[in-house]
């Protein structure tokens, strides 16, 4: 007989093998205890796992054709991002969320130098190179080389800030708006939003034009 009789079966994964490691083990109890002691259920772990898994870098477009197309949706996304998302439906708590604009004197580009820190309940899973060591170490000491490598090419009058994720905090680039879009509906724009922009390994947006469009 053992010293506890809870159902197991309720806070595994359907799909989760079961853990071999001993890391794997401490983290599995970590979680079982954190459920028994009421922190969340098995049914809002997986609400969370779900929306990781339907998230991608489409989410940030939408909200950044509505910044586009929304100037005071713009502010309030500047001013508080967290609470900006929330009103399109994003959701990503408990972590703080901060949005950098790109101007015509600032390229922002996001980095985690510790781990690999990145927003993906709402962009979904980052890119294998922004977990690289190679990546986390040198787009600090040398941002303009290794945006160079992306294919950025910044003139000297533009100012790179580099934003450094934590764990309790995520970053967003705004890009900037295409000149030529100005009559664009909202929809079209966030085609043009891509995951690198969202970054900042991108600084330009390509205008994806509809058929017959010269």
């Amino acid at each position: 007989m053992t010293d506890h009789d809870h159902d197991h079966s309720r806070t595994l994964q359907p799909d989760h093998a079961e853990p071999t490691s001993e890391g794997a083990r401490v983290g599995l109890a970590l979680r079982e205890l954190l459920i028994e002691a009421g922190h969340y259920t098995p049914e809002e772990e997986q609400a969370v796992i779900a929306a990781m898994q339907d998230a991608s870098p489409a989410d940030g477009g939408r909200i950044v054709a509505r910044a586009w197309t929304d100037p005071e949706y713009k502010a309030r996304l500047l001013a508080n991002g967290a609470t900006a998302i929330r009103e399109l439906g994003y959701e990503l708590e408990p972590y703080e969320f901060t949005v950098m604009e790109n101007d015509d004197v600032t390229h922002n580009v996001i980095v985690c130098t510790l781990c690999s820190c990145y927003p993906r309940s709402l962009l979904g899973m980052s890119p294998a190179w922004y977990k690289s060591a190679s990546y986390r170490a040198r787009i600090v000491r040398e941002p303009r080389s290794v945006l160079a490598e992306f294919g950025v090419e910044l003139t000297a009058d533009v100012n790179v800030r580099v934003h450094d994720s934590t764990a309790e905090l995520r970053y967003m680039v705004l890009p900037q708006k295409p000149d030529g879009t100005e009559d664009w509906s909202e929809e079209r724009l966030a085609e043009l939003v891509t995951r690198d922009s969202l970054i900042g390994t991108q600084r330009v947006l390509k205008l994806a034009r509809k058929p017959g469009e010269s």
